[in-house]
């Protein structure tokens, strides 16, 4: 796979998994008519299945071994790669903060009950409006991927991330709360190719694995922490309060990563700096 070849194999990645956060839950509410003990036999079966097909699968180059001996240096190394590159660590942080901040989904049980007065169908639709436009999005990236502007592109769907939690924060009305939901989706799954695939490209072989169980830390964390910090601002400001500050909180950090990190805003092309 050549460099120009990554952001497409990102985006049909992640066109994948969010087919499966869609598909996933509507065919186990079919096997859950013929009662809870078939839904997790055919999720047993389903893990077999991948266990299978990931065993199958071969290397095109033999594993390096890592010659140096382990110590603190070589465990925190990925950290140090990433604090070194502004660009790196100004997507990956970007990435952290926006999720961080602007943790809308968590509060949807509460938005569908309280806000939107709506039942568990409404609450159904609710979940899946984000996946929906990640889907939508990551298929048309794969198909037409970022050539130029990948910086300024970056922190605009950051920023329209933001805008879309606002909106989403104030409606009082189930269509637009649905619309503003696949707008966030969408605007997330442009930042998820632009990050992934600058993670892949500008970190030499050696460090990638580092470097990629850096980002996958930093992904983990911000999606649990964001969730936590949406229930403590939700008690505390209310459920719209909650959405609110967070995307506003999202806008800020778009403006001073902007200026923290101009090498990151200045990107144009994802390939333009192979490691």
């Amino acid at each position: 796979m050549t460099p120009r070849q990554l952001p497409r194999a990102v985006a049909l990645s992640s066109s994948a998994v969010q087919a499966a956060i869609i598909i996933g839950p509507a065919i186990g509410g079919f096997a859950y008519v013929a009662g809870p003990g078939v839904v997790y036999a055919l999720s047993a079966t389903l893990f077999v299945i991948a266990a299978i097909l990931v065993s199958g699968l071969t290397l095109r180059q033999p594993v390096q071994r890592l010659t140096a001996p382990v110590s603190v240096t070589t465990l925190f190394a990925g950290f140090a790669y990433i604090r070194s590159r502004p660009v790196l660590l100004g997507a990956i942080s970007l990435d952290l903060f926006a999720v961080l901040l602007g943790g809308a989904t968590a509060l949807l049980p509460i938005y569908a009950r309280d806000i939107l007065h709506t039942g568990p169908w409404g609450l159904g639709l609710l979940r899946s409006s984000p996946a929906v436009g990640a889907l939508v999005t990551a298929l048309w990236l794969a198909h037409h991927p970022l050539n130029r502007r990948a910086g300024k592109v970056m922190f605009g769907a950051v920023a329209l991330f933001g805008a879309a939690t606002l909106v989403f924060g104030v409606s009082h009305w189930l269509p637009l709360s649905m619309s503003a939901l696949v707008v966030l989706g969408a605007s997330d799954m442009i930042s998820v190719v632009v990050r992934s695939t600058l993670v892949q490209l500008d970190t030499p072989d050696d460090m990638r694995g580092r470097v990629g169980a850096v980002n996958s830390v930093f992904i983990g964390a911000s999606n649990q922490l964001g969730e936590f910090e949406s229930g403590v601002t939700a008690a505390l400001l209310g459920p719209v309060g909650a959405v609110i500050l967070g995307g506003v909180g999202t806008l800020l950090v778009v403006a001073l990563w902007m200026r923290l990190f101009p090498s990151l805003t200045h990107r144009d092309r994802l390939h333009d700096h192979p490691a």
